[in-house]
């Protein structure tokens, strides 16, 4: 009985000697089988971007709006209250509206015909264009106090370079880019442009050019932000052509400016400024706005009272929001949860809150006359380059 145990005992030794062997046969050792650490590939570093000087880094060189995420506000505004802010262009106001309650909560009396309201760079000021007035009013979001107006002719629209150093004001009739102070909005250098119209523009993913759409002559200009000069210019390939808001792809390879008689969005590649081609969205295309996790972007086609949406990573649009009464849907933003797309209805005297989610209608909400540029404040994001929020 002992001596068979025994034999047993070296039959099972030799098989688990044999086992082993084939197991390391072709130089896999037991420390490196599959499924450990060792075995998975070390992920691809991304190179880092070389910016504008004094930009803040690029968090993502993958994605220009890493910094945009649900609710990922800037330690500058996490305690401002959650507000929308219309400014109406023919009745010379500003409607405040509560997102929670869907309630204007004041209207603030302003300059002529605010077009927009915008963020300055450092988040602590939202600005409003009165255009017609050549003013601008600086609102406190702390306390939704409006201060003392400040000269500035035509101001159109109002950008901020991505290094905080200057503020660039779209003086649309005037026909020029007027790069101020950002703080006390001193004129420092006046750039004269060919184009009519100077009214909408993103920035680089590396902030060291910009690209603004020429509304009235069917143009695109494409500025260097250091050097603060033209460096290229293009027709649109459309007779008419209507270029309104400019949008850059989440990793920098595209811009998207939408255009009110193209009834679509054009598709640049900003780098090498070449002709773009168009896309097709809906009837009087014109406001842009991406999604917080950056998939998607919301496309407002204001002559037909629809929303697109256009997938980044498909390449192609795959839904389309019909508002169910009809409207205007014009500029706005998305609320800092990411939940609700808020449009001003240019025609119709109202805002509409979309989720963004379904695209059902939350709210449609009676403000002034003619809405335009509004601004939904706060907004997740470092710093702010200006419009109604383009945030990084």
């Amino acid at each position: 009985m002992h001596r068979h145990l025994v034999k047993s005992a070296l039959v099972a030794g030799v098989a688990l000697a044999v086992l082993a062997a084939c197991g390391t046969e072709g130089g896999e050792r037991p420390s490196e089988t599959r499924g450990t650490k060792a075995a998975v590939p070390a992920p691809r570093e991304k190179k880092p971007v070389d910016g504008l000087p004094g930009m803040p880094p690029v968090l993502d060189p993958e994605d220009v709006y890493a910094a945009d995420r649900p609710n990922r506000l800037s330690p500058v505004v996490k305690d401002f209250p959650s507000r929308v802010y219309v400014p109406n262009t023919e009745s010379d106001t500003v409607s405040v509206i509560d997102p929670k309650t869907y309630e204007i909560i004041e209207t603030i009396p302003v300059g002529r015909q605010p077009q927009h309201v915008v963020p300055s760079w450092d988040l602590k000021t939202l600005w409003v264009n009165n255009n017609r007035g050549h003013t601008l009013t600086p609102i406190d979001p702390k306390t939704g106090k409006a201060g003392k107006e400040v000269e500035v002719h035509d101001p159109y629209n109002l950008y901020f370079t991505p290094n905080g150093k200057y503020a660039v004001v779209m003086a649309s009739l005037d026909r020029e880019l007027v790069f101020r102070d950002p703080h006390t909005m001193k004129r420092r250098k006046t750039v004269p442009v060919s184009c009519y119209g100077v009214n909408h523009a993103d920035f680089s993913l590396d902030g060291r050019y910009f690209i603004v759409s020429c509304e009235f002559s069917g143009e695109l200009l494409k500025v260097d932000t250091e050097k603060m000069k033209v460096v290229g210019q293009q027709r649109l390939p459309f007779e008419g052509a209507m270029p309104q808001d400019v949008k850059v792809s989440p990793d920098g390879k595209k811009f998207y400016i939408a255009d009110m008689m193209a009834h679509g969005m054009w598709v640049l590649d900003g780098d090498k400024f070449t002709e773009p081609t168009l896309m097709p969205t809906g009837k009087g295309c014109h406001g842009l706005y991406v999604s917080r996790d950056s998939r998607e972007m919301y496309v407002s086609n204001r002559g037909e009272g629809t929303i697109s949406v256009f997938d980044f990573t498909q390449g192609k649009l795959t839904r389309k929001w019909q508002l169910p009464d009809g409207g205007s849907p014009d500029m706005g933003g998305v609320s800092a949860d990411g939940k609700v797309l808020w449009l001003s209805g240019r025609y119709d005297g109202e805002v509409y809150a979309i989720d963004t989610r379904t695209g059902t209608q939350l709210a449609r909400i009676p403000v002034g006359s003619g809405p335009h540029g509004l601004a939904v404040y706060p907004q997740p994001g470092r710093y702010s380059l200006g419009h109604t929020g383009i945030f990084r």
